[in-house]
């Protein structure tokens, strides 16, 4: 059971979907699945899904990537998923599996990511994320 989690991005001040949220979705409607998940801001990626008609789990409560991975575990577990492809941003890619890894231990996680190059704020802001990495691990494994 192959369960593809797409993870939302939201800039705090933007209304509607942003356009790196919406690449996300459109890369995810591309891979097989037999369950997708949106997580994150489930409002806006919902009427946008136009993918396969695979069971689509919500997670409107995600607003972190730490939330994210606890997601995405939750609902792997719902499905029985053994494996679980991360669809998220290329320059978020490596912070997102690892915590959905930690999460999940014994199912195999991938990543896969729309093409593109990140804005360079981004990309400076995923690397102060990166330093907290280690934190953010222990919180996962303790609530898993």
């Amino acid at each position: 059971m192959r369960l593809v989690a797409v993870l939302g991005y939201s800039h705090r001040r933007f209304d509607g979907m942003h356009d790196i949220c919406a690449e996300r979705v459109e890369h995810a409607e591309t891979l097989q699945a037999d369950a997708v998940l949106l997580s994150g801001e489930v409002d806006d990626m919902r009427p946008a899904w136009n993918g396969s008609s695979v069971p689509l789990l919500l997670d409107p409560a995600a607003r972190s990537t730490r939330e994210n991975a606890l997601g995405v575990a939750e609902a792997a577990h719902r499905v029985g998923a053994d494996e679980v492809v991360v669809v998220t941003s290329r320059w978020h890619a490596l912070r997102a599996r690892t915590l959905v890894r930690a999460a999940l231990p014994r199912v195999a996680v991938t990543s896969s990511s729309p093409p593109g190059r990140p804005p360079v704020a981004l990309l400076g802001r995923e690397v102060a994320c990166l330093t907290a990495l280690p934190v953010q691990l222990l919180r996962v494994r303790l609530r898993r």
